[in-house]
């Protein structure tokens, strides 16, 4: 979908979608701004606390491999 790729806080997305990929931005640019409140959204819109992990764990994951290929140049020419 381009919207969500342009512009994820504009594209036509659930409350529970758009939710999860504000938890994941706040957790992607500083993971110390992560709190309680930011878990408590998560609830509020239908994910337990599995749920919640398995979020945290792939958004960080992801963040790892993309820094960990970034500092070893893997994509650059």
């Amino acid at each position: 979908m381009k919207a969500l790729q342009e512009d994820y806080t504009r594209a036509p997305i659930s409350q529970q979608e758009r939710a999860m990929l504000d938890y994941v931005v706040t957790l992607t640019k500083d993971a110390t701004k992560v709190g309680r409140e930011h878990h408590d959204r998560l609830r509020k819109v239908g994910f337990d606390d599995t749920g919640i992990l398995q979020i945290t764990l792939i958004a960080s994951w992801f963040n790892y491999i993309n820094r960990v290929a970034d500092a070893l140049g893997v994509g650059r020419d």
